[in-house]
């Protein structure tokens, strides 16, 4: 069981928050609340939390300050923001601290659960390192260069100039673990720029866009009828075949098998 902490101080969207959670996760997931910073940081140390999702304004500790101490005590945990503050300095502040996402309220589930579903992976690997004593190696930085032109044209032709570098990048580079800081030091953009740049160009957050590009990659390996699925997950970033599956279904709706087999009941 993955170990959750949410922590909000308002009590409506805790409970609303805690109900989705445990409809969507209940069976993989083991849920703790709290009100506040103090609490919340009580409980990350008590149960050894692995995944925390934090309000950032809150009395006393706010969310960016628990963050700030969970990274310190445990620095494989994964954190995401879900706040109503559409604030730069938030954001600069979030991503700082590396959270895995940056979500603003009110939030579609979906994305909410797609964030979930890649902490949860990120817990995986994590015990795997753990129980097989590796020791991860500093990826050497990927040298990219974009076709176009970024620096040219009005505003609006230069948004979605970057959003193709951004799409090119994240295509050719979706099996590695990205994060959003890789790909804003990739593109020479601060953290905090890069995160509200990001939103504006793609109306998604990062995570979301990320597992939309492994699975557009799954399917056309799944034209491939001698590639068999776990070889397929494993070839867009997924080494566990089950929640590669997982994944595929709840974006595709869908499994992978019944994909594949609609493909070809229809040639």
């Amino acid at each position: 069981m993955y170990r959750v902490l949410i922590a909000d101080d308002e009590l409506i969207e805790r409970k609303v928050l805690y109900k989705t959670l445990t409809r969507e996760l209940g069976d993989q997931c083991k849920i703790w609340q709290a009100e506040n910073g103090r609490e919340a940081l009580e409980l990350f140390e008590e149960h050894d939390i692995q995944i925390a999702v934090l309000d950032i304004e809150m009395p006393g500790i706010n969310g960016i300050e628990a963050a700030q101490e969970m990274r310190r005590r445990k620095s494989q945990c994964s954190i995401i923001f879900l706040t109503a503050f559409d604030d730069f300095s938030y954001a600069k502040k979030a991503i700082g601290i590396r959270v895995l996402d940056y979500l603003l309220k009110p939030c579609k589930e979906e994305e909410l659960i797609g964030v979930l579903d890649e902490a949860m992976r990120l817990a995986d690997k994590a015990r795997l390192e753990e129980k097989e004593g590796e020791v991860q190696a500093v990826p050497e930085p990927v040298h990219f260069k974009y076709s176009g032109e970024l620096s040219a044209g009005d505003g609006q032709i230069r948004l979605h100039k970057v959003a193709e570098a951004i799409r090119q990048y994240m295509e050719e580079n979706y099996i590695r673990d990205l994060s959003m800081q890789d790909v804003a030091r990739v593109m020479n953009y601060s953290e905090a720029y890069f995160c509200k740049l990001f939103k504006q160009c793609f109306d998604k957050n990062f995570t979301t866009y990320l597992t939309e590009c492994r699975v557009e990659a799954a399917k056309k390996l799944l034209t491939e009828p001698m590639v068999n699925v776990k070889e397929i997950g494993e070839a867009v970033g997924y080494n566990d075949s089950n929640y590669f599956a997982k994944v595929f279904k709840r974006v595709t709706g869908i499994s992978p098998t019944e994909y594949r087999m609609s493909i070809f009941n229809r040639k």
